[in-house]
């Protein structure tokens, strides 16, 4: 028994491992690479890194190719799309449920974090704030999940967040990009702070759309 646990929790390090090399682009859309490949990337034993791929497989993070090897998820337009709409849907959920149950801690904060980087945006006062707009951008969206109150719910969120991730690193966060999107967080901020569940739904609905265009994607 404790060496099925031993297992597994090898199995876990070398999943969690796997899924930062792709939050980081260790591993970038579209990449081929071996399970040897991969245990040295990992710094992990061959079965817990094939664990590691079945599950990641499963997830759609990796596929199988016959002779040619694990391929990393493709940020083509059709898997952009999917990613996309599946965030925007349990964005709407979570909002109608924050707002259902009133549930609004941290939405000051929230506010104040996205005024903060629009006004920075504006005034072009910071390096690096690409990423740092992105983890302020993520946060609104960690807001909604944490909303949804359902663990087969938030686990779909996490592994999308992984996909997103990954198609990130091929569409970066422009610098240009930050101000209408911190508007677009901001009114769906106000419309959960509102109890106004049709607008915050509409205003999802409008960054989903504006996300895509900005992501070249019709």
């Amino acid at each position: 028994m404790r060496e099925a646990d031993d297992t597994q929790s090898l199995a876990d390090k070398a999943y969690d491992a796997l899924v930062e090399a792709l939050r980081v682009g260790q591993l970038r859309a579209g990449q081929f690479v071996s399970v040897p490949q991969l245990t040295v990337l990992l710094d992990a034993p061959t079965a817990p890194v094939r664990d590691a791929v079945k599950r990641a497989g499963e997830h759609g993070l990796l596929t199988a190719l016959p002779k040619r090897g694990l391929q990393v998820m493709e940020a083509e337009a059709t898997a952009i799309r999917g990613c996309l709409d599946l965030r925007r849907a349990l964005d709407q959920e979570g909002a109608r449920r924050r707002i259902a149950g009133k549930q609004l801690d941290g939405l000051g904060a929230l506010r104040e974090a996205h005024e903060g980087m629009r006004r920075a945006a504006l005034a072009a006062s910071s390096a690096g704030l690409p990423s740092k707009a992105i983890a302020v951008d993520l946060s609104l969206h960690d807001f909604l999940a944490d909303g949804l109150g359902n663990s087969l719910l938030s686990a779909a969120y996490d592994v999308n967040r992984i996909r997103i991730a990954v198609i990130q690193k091929v569409r970066p966060f422009l610098q240009d990009r930050i101000v209408s999107a911190m508007d677009e967080h901001l009114a769906v901020i106000e419309a959960i702070a509102q109890g106004d569940a049709d607008t915050a739904v509409a205003a999802i609905d409008h960054h989903y759309a504006q996300t895509l265009r900005w992501w070249g994607v019709s």
